[in-house]
Parts: C-alpha cells; sequence; structure tokens
C-alpha cells in the first residue's frame, strides 16, 4: 500500500490580512452561508476570507499532498465553540444540523471545478474537526459529565457528516478528530466513556476516519474505538512518541498508523537557531533538511510496515511566520518520502 501524505491543517495567513480583518470576515461568511447567502458577493467577505482560503489552499495543493487538509486560519477550538455558544442559549450542546458548518469546505466544494481544471487532478480533501474532548476540556472542564460528552459527540459528528464531499471535482478522503490535549490534561472519564464518546463522534461513514494525537499516554483507551481507522501522532519533534504503539498493538485492534515525520514545532525551531547565532532565519533556515525527514520515515516506515497508511507533518504550520516557509516544508515533506 502507497503512503499518502497530507497536512495536519492550519496555516499561516498571508501578509496582506490581518488577523483581525479574517477574523471577522469568517464570523460574517458563516452566518451568511448558514442563511445560504452568496459570499462572493460581498466585497469584504470575497476579500477577507473567500479569496484568502482558495490562495492558501492552492499554495498547499502545489507542495504536491496527496491528501490535502482545508487552511486552517480561525482558532481551532473558537471554529467549532461559537456555534456551541449559540446552541447553548438554546439550553443544548448540540447544535442545529444546518448550522454545523465548516465555511472553508464550503469554499472549496465552490471552487473544486475550478481546481479541477488547474491541476488536471480531483481534489482529495481532508477536514480536520476539533474533537468533542478537547471542546468539553476547553468549554466545560475536566469533571466528566456523560450526557455532556455525549452531546459535544454528536455536535462534532454532524460538523463531520456535512464536510463529506463528494464530486467529480473533489472528495473528502478523510477526517480527523483533534485531540491534542488528550493524555496531557485529561478528562477524568473511565474507558467506556470514552469509548462511547467517541465513537458516537466517529458515527459517519465513506472517509477514513482519523484521530490526531501529541501524546501517546493514554492510547491504550481509545484502541478500542471500533469505528476509527487510523491512529495519528507526532514523531519529528517527539521521537518517543512511537515507542508507545507497537505493531502487535495496532494489529490486534485494526488500527493503522499516521506518523508525522517533520518539525512543525516553530518556536523551538527558533530557539536552537538562535543559540547557533541565526537571529533572522530563513525559510530554508527554519525547514529541516529532506535527509532529516527521510531518514524519520524510513525509521518509522521499517518499525510499522504496511500499518503506517499516512506521513506527513507532525502538526499544524499556523505558528509559522509566512506562507512560504511552511509551503517549503510541505515540499520537503512529499520529496524526501516520494524519493
Amino acid at each position: 500500500m502507497n503512503i499518502l501524505i497530507d497536512d495536519i491543517g492550519s496555516f499561516p495567513l498571508p501578509p496582506n490580512i490581518s488577523r483581525r480583518l479574517f477574523n471577522k470576515a469568517y464570523v460574517l461568511a458563516r452566518d451568511a452561508i448558514i442563511n445560504g447567502r452568496n459570499i462572493k458577493k460581498d466585497e469584504f467577505l470575497l476579500n477577507n476570507f473567500y479569496q484568502v482560503i482558495i490562495d492558501s489552499f492552492r499554495k498547499k495543493l502545489n507542495a504536491g499532498l496527496d491528501v490535502v487538509n482545508y487552511p486552517q486560519h480561525y482558532d481551532m477550538h473558537k471554529q467549532f465553540a461559537d456555534v456551541v455558544h449559540n446552541a447553548m442559549d438554546k439550553g443544548t450542546y448540540i447544535v442545529d444540523e444546518k448550522n454545523a458548518v465548516i465555511p472553508e469546505i464550503y469554499v472549496i466544494g465552490e471552487e473544486a471545478k475550478r481546481l479541477y481544471r488547474e491541476t488536471g487532478s480531483k481534489v482529495s480533501l481532508r477536514v480536520c474537526v476539533t474533537g468533542p474532548l478537547e471542546l468539553y476540556l476547553k468549554e466545560i472542564g475536566t469533571t466528566p459529565y456523560k450526557d455532556v460528552l455525549l452531546m459535544f459527540a454528536e455536535t462534532v459528528r454532524l460538523f463531520a457528516e456535512n464536510s463529506i464531499l463528494n464530486s467529480k471535482y473533489v472528495t473528502t478522503e478523510v477526517i480527523a478528530l483533534d485531540e491534542p490535549s488528550f493524555g496531557f490534561q485529561d478528562i477524568s472519564a473511565d474507558t467506556d466513556t470514552l469509548l462511547d464518546v467517541l465513537e458516537k463522534a466517529f458515527d459517519f461513514k465513506g472517509v477514513i476516519r482519523h484521530i490526531h494525537l501529541h501524546s501517546p499516554s493514554r492510547v491504550r483507551d481509545i484502541l478500542d474505538v471500533k469505528n476509527l481507522d487510523v491512529l495519528s501522532f507526532e514523531y519529528a519533534a517527539s521521537p518517543k512518541n512511537i515507542e508507545s504503539v507497537s505493531k502487535n498493538m495496532l494489529d490486534s485492534a485494526d488500527k493503522q498508523i499516521r506518523v508525522g515525520i517533520s518539525r512543525t514545532d516553530i518556536d523551538s525551531i527558533i530557539a536552537e537557531l538562535c543559540d547557533k547565532g541565526i537571529t533572522k532565519p530563513t525559510a530554508e533556515q527554519l525547514v529541516e533538511s529532506e535527509g532529516a525527514i527521510r531518514k524519520r520515515f524510513i525509521n518509522a516506515k521499517e518499525k510499522y510496515g504496511e500499518m503506517m497508511t499516512f506521513a506527513g507533518p507532525d502538526c499544524g504550520l499556523g505558528g509559522w511566520s509566512t506562507q512560504e516557509a511552511a509551503q517549503l516544508l510541505l515540499k520537503r515533506t512529499v520529496s524526501a518520502v516520494k524519493q
């Protein structure tokens, strides 16, 4: 089986777009899409949201990724929590199905035909959705209330299901639930509760279902999630992570693995360069060499064999200073694997 190269999601904004204007446009665009308005007819939304998303997505496509995540420029928690807050006004944590919209997916769906003509191939899309445990931690805390956890799971499921595109020009190949706090800051829930919550959140079909973790410390608690296909871990910046996940564990649970093979921990990278006297690093200096990335890829492939079905950067690139540096990292990761 060929290993597919994907990315986790977040990406820097272009230099001509301010964070304040983009965030304002994001909220207005989401409301317009929910209410059936054409956001391309609004000059502010066209310039500060719609065109930003499609231009950033093109940069990812042009890096050569096999499966491309929508460019996540908005805060990964607020992106979904904003809509949950509206539901809370009605006394529930379950959002209305029509409101479970990821605006970036709408844009990519609208532009899919144009992208198909530009690239000559169908867009293979990855969709990241902030997971129910992560949202619960941010909104409620660590004390588990199973009924509330299940409501968050249903909300996540609705966002995921509404993001499945399937046309001549674009297909949603992967939906990944992001659970970066799991294993670090945990909800005090037993394994059975975790399984019920995640199985409800993953209750959709027609795509490959990932869970992206930053820590493997509680991986045994989620190996038995029946409708989960792929475990995704950082490896480049945290090489000990894959020591906790054996091939036998994956085999017995009928799971595959995605391994992060290129570093994205930009603050640590900059600090290391600063220690070497490089205070204003170029994109070439920020991004690891293909050789370093390839070495990790080979090590992970030797460990997991056919069970390793995806590879790519450790995490998102939203904290990187420029789109050019982020795109270079994607290009080098692709080249390291393809060679």
